[in-house]
């Protein structure tokens, strides 16, 4: 689905006649071609707008409260959907609209890909209210982007910590943005000083700077945190959503509320399910602050083993982001794999990467012997259609690269005696 009218109003038409809708990203003929494949679909409808009929009865049987798929994965035809349904749609638009106190006399630029629940919440909140929506596929490093924003009277935007991180490579904060209200982050942590920074440009140019926290299978938004807030506690992911409730249990965030989805589908069969899911274990490690506030202090499943040993790829990710690294971070049993962009590389800009200095930080941040690191320059960083880090793409990277190790370092690690490769990854003597 792009974003643009014909794809919207198709969208609105088919859940206005109670169909059950599963987005694709119209760009990309590999993702279409695995959820047809997967899901065998009874009509088709093309970004241009061209309508196929596959037949008349549909192919499967669907639950009456079945609105919409989704796909976790962002990337590619997954055979695994999120089943939200027309409550679920309804719930956490009016939940968004809510805290961001959306007006009729607004307007948001979709600024994120419409298939993308982020990016969707956005149009499901506005047009909740009677907000408009400008449609556009502009990046927001066009320059042509902010020309359209000012014409169409934008007065919010959403993006991604990809987004924020090319704002701030751009113009961003000397642009004359009057009707501008509120911007909103989500799709991912943003580092706290860059949180910091935004709350405070805010603040400076008379616009509210929102945090939220959110997944597929909550429909959209889980969590905010108030905007006078977040000079504050830039690292927190704040309170819930109105109607909904998180906890801690067992160290892992738990989420209920109205917009939690059906659950999952994996087959055509599991389309007829009703409700299999009540309260959502989010994945997230997290906490709860005296004064209230969440916090995701790193992902469940962002561990991995290096000779016997738990890493947290969060911890190494954000040691080496503090110590001024443009960074991604991605590993498996016996791999930790670290993308540097080379454009913020410190130095001089022909010097470029310093794989060994980068190696050797990575493994005391991760209690790992070197051979274990593999280091990858990158003019970007993988990102995900929405926006989000592309671990798989960053881990077949050093998966491939052969890793920048010299030989002595690689046979060190792995010719020792077991007692040597043990004690360099505890940092042991």
């Amino acid at each position: 689905m792009q974003n643009r009218l014909e794809c919207l109003v198709t969208y609105l038409a088919a859940l206005r006649q109670g169909h059950a809708v599963l987005l694709a990203a119209g760009d990309r003929p590999d993702v279409v071609d695995g959820l047809r494949a997967a899901w065998n679909p009874d009509i088709e409808v093309a970004a241009g707008g061209e309508v196929v009929v596959h037949r008349d009865e549909p192919a499967a049987a669907l639950h009456p409260d079945l609105a919409l798929l989704l796909s976790t994965s962002g990337s590619t035809g997954s055979p695994k959907l999120v089943r939200l349904s027309w409550d679920n749609l309804t719930a956490n638009a009016e939940q968004i609209a809510e805290f961001l106190q959306i007006r009729e006399t607004d307007c948001a630029a979709t600024t994120l890909p419409l298939h993308y629940c982020y990016g969707l919440s956005v149009l499901h909140s506005h047009l909740t209210r009677g907000a408009g929506i400008a449609l556009t596929d502009l990046s927001v490093v066009d320059e042509c982007f902010w020309d359209f924003a000012r014409r169409a009277d934008v007065t919010s935007l959403a993006g991604v910590p990809w987004t924020f991180e090319m704002l701030e490579r751009s113009s961003f904060s000397r642009l004359d943005l009057p009707r501008l209200r509120y911007v909103t982050q989500a799709g991912g942590r943003l580092d706290p000083d860059r949180v910091r920074h935004w709350a405070q440009l805010g603040r400076e140019s008379g616009w509210d700077f929102f945090v939220m926290y959110g997944q597929t299978e909550a429909t959209a938004r889980m969590a905010y945190l108030p905007p006078d807030l977040a000079l504050s506690n830039p690292g927190s992911i704040g309170v819930p959503v109105p109607g909904g409730a998180l906890e801690v249990v067992d160290g892992q965030l738990h989420y209920s509320g109205p917009n939690v989805m059906l659950g999952y589908a994996e087959r055509p069969a599991d389309l007829a399910l009703g409700r299999t899911t009540t309260r959502l274990r989010t994945g997230d490690l997290g906490r709860i602050g005296p004064d209230g506030l969440f916090e995701v202090t790193g992902r469940s499943s962002r561990h991995v083993k290096v000779l016997g040993h738990r890493v947290d790829l969060d911890v190494v990710e954000r040691r080496l982001r503090e110590a001024g690294r443009d960074v991604r971070v991605a590993g498996r049993e016996g791999l930790l794999v670290v993308t540097v962009r080379a454009a913020d590389v410190a130095g001089p800009a022909c010097a470029g990467v310093d794989h060994g200095a980068v190696r050797r930080a990575t493994a005391a941040a991760g209690h790992v012997p070197l051979g274990a690191v593999r280091v990858v320059e990158v003019t970007e960083h993988p990102t995900l259609p929405g926006g989000k880090v592309d671990l798989q793409a960053v881990l077949a990277l050093g998966e491939g690269d052969g890793g920048h190790a010299t030989h002595s370092e690689s046979a060190a690690a792995q010719g020792g005696s077991v007692a040597r490769m043990y004690a360099a990854a505890l940092h042991r003597d």
